[in-house]
């Protein structure tokens, strides 16, 4: 969800001079407070020097922003940043951008999860350099666009030591849950009108680590929308709700669903209400989502 295209801004070169003898000595790239020299390039954008005055117009791309330590380069965030509590969020959308809106933050990076309205054109027109990154696949997907965006800001080592802290968290949480000879079911609610996802997705990607097997996995889409006869006769083992905060959905409520009340799921009462945020985000709170997928797992009869 976020390339970065940059508009380049020029970096003052310093020249040294020689000492006794007069011998000169080639210019060295500039180097950014945290050692990493610029010019940077990384997905498909090139800067000359560290942004100072950085603009995320991407919850998940804030998220890594400020997990890296380039949060004191942030100016601004849309607003469906949330996280963490003391990101700069404003009135800017990443859903209906405003590039007049965003130039007016005089930004020397800015980054985005979708190219919707063309946004990329428009601020490459006025000289803005922009990261636009597509949607993580897959957990390798997300520590990739973390280093890009260490390499982009300054914090290469930052974003080094995060995408380790995240693997050794994950496969440490993933092992730690015994395999089952028959592992359990799952259907994971996106909304309360039956959208889900299938382990094509970058959320059944993480369920896939514990053997769990999908319903939805054999619909012609990767988020299809299933009927409630489907489902019901799906009879999942387990039930996932992502859909808590925006649609207040619960067990209660998934209990009181016509027709439900024989489903494996809510019978046992295995059914994880999740963090809306960061079961929809792909940046290193993904480690919490999978701890929380582990703890349902283990529990489950």
């Amino acid at each position: 969800m976020k390339r970065l295209l940059t508009a380049a801004l020029a970096a003052t070169v310093l020249l040294l001079g020689g000492c006794a003898g007069g011998d000169e000595q080639k210019a060295q790239p500039a180097a950014s407070a945290g050692g990493s020299a610029f010019p940077a390039s990384a997905g498909g954008v090139t800067l000359d020097r560290r942004p100072e005055r950085i603009v995320s117009l991407a919850p998940t791309a804030t998220e890594m922003l400020f997990a890296i330590d380039a949060g004191p380069q942030v100016v601004a965030v849309d607003d469906q940043s949330t996280y963490p509590a003391d990101a700069p969020r404003s009135e800017l959308s990443g859903f209906k951008p405003n590039a007049e809106a965003i130039a007016a933050k005089d930004p020397d990076l800015v980054v985005i999860s979708d190219d919707l309205n063309k946004i990329v054109d428009q601020l490459t027109k006025l000289k803005i350099p922009v990261l636009l990154a597509p949607a993580a696949q897959e957990l390798d997907d997300s520590y990739a666009q973390i280093g890009q965006l260490g390499t982009l800001t300054g914090h290469p080592a930052e974003a080094a030591a995060l995408v380790e802290h995240m693997r050794t968290d994950i496969d440490k949480i993933v092992k730690g849950v015994p395999a089952r000879p028959a592992p359990p079911s799952y259907y994971y609610e996106l909304d309360p009108t039956y959208y889900t996802v299938t382990s094509q997705t970058f959320v059944g990607s993480i369920f896939a680590r514990f053997g769990l097997t999908n319903v939805a996995d054999g619909a012609k889409t990767a988020y299809p929308q299933l009927s409630q006869e489907a489902l019901v006769a799906a009879d999942p083992d387990m039930i996932f709700l992502a859909d808590g905060k925006c649609c207040a959905q619960s067990a209660a409520t998934v209990r009181a669903r016509k027709g439900w009340a024989g489903v494996t799921a809510v019978k046992n009462n295995q059914i994880v209400v999740l963090d809306d945020d960061i079961a929809s985000r792909w940046g290193p709170r993904v480690v919490d989502l999978v701890r929380a997928v582990a703890d349902a797992v283990a529990k489950a009869p």
